[in-house]
């Protein structure tokens, strides 16, 4: 009989009963991070090349971060000369 009523009339016992707190927090939390995902890349036409152009710049900043640190300024002998 629950069948033949509108689901807000229905008993919320029969289908849509809720499940326990560990798989519901399991569903939230994956839930949350698809979430995340879509923000991150919302409005971007490659999200993936993005990431990666990313990824290059903080190793390029790391590079030169660790060059500055070991006292090697990158003089490799040859120079520049403006006329």
């Amino acid at each position: 009989m629950g069948m033949c009523l509108p689901p807000c009339l229905r008993d919320i016992e029969e289908d849509d009963a809720p499940a326990d707190p560990a798989t519901r927090r399991k569903q939230q939390a994956a839930a949350a991070e698809k979430r995340m995902k879509e923000n991150e890349s919302r409005g971007l036409k490659d999200p993936e090349g993005v990431k990666q152009k990313l990824i290059k710049k903080e190793e390029l900043e790391k590079r030169e971060r660790e060059a500055e640190a070991s006292g090697n300024t990158g003089d490799t002998g040859l120079r520049w000369t403006v006329n």
